[in-house]
């Protein structure tokens, strides 16, 4: 006897659903955002645009008031990306959200991506010469194989 079972959440089948995107601010995020915003028109896709906001406990003990920067970051870039969509909209309509999420950033995008069940994640390629030794976001999203991943230049 054949039983047949509920079909189980199967990445990219038909298509990506979501391609998330990593911005921080950075130049590259934000060609990386362009190329992702291109991909999820394309493909009919949702634009699921991430920043993690760091976490650091450092920053309280030195003065800084490092929730309240990042809090305006992450207000900046949503001023950006409107501003972007309403320049195309009519022309290159792409649906997307905004969402925040915080701690380091490989973490916060792995939750992300793991919470909005992305199909692909794209992130602009290191701006930082350090990476090149302890390895970048990049680097280490890729060696977890758990999605497509692109790195924008």
């Amino acid at each position: 006897m054949n039983e047949q079972q509920p079909p189980q959440f199967e990445r990219g089948t038909d298509g990506p659903k979501v391609i998330l995107v990593g911005m921080d601010g950075s130049d590259s995020s934000f060609r990386a955002a362009a190329y992702a915003g291109g991909l999820a028109r394309r493909q009919n896709a949702l634009l699921a645009v991430v920043y993690v906001q760091p976490v650091m406990a450092a920053g309280t003990a030195l003065g800084v008031p490092v929730a309240e920067v990042t809090d305006e970051v992450a207000e900046g870039l949503i001023a950006e990306i409107r501003a972007a969509a309403e320049r195309v909209k009519g022309i290159y309509d792409v649906r997307w959200e905004f969402h925040t999420f915080r701690g380091d950033p490989y973490n916060g995008l792995v939750t992300a991506a793991e919470k909005l069940t992305a199909d692909a994640v794209v992130v602009g390629a290191s701006e930082q010469a350090g990476h090149r030794i302890i390895g970048s976001v990049a680097v280490r999203l890729v060696k977890a194989g758990r999605w497509p991943v692109t790195v924008v230049p």
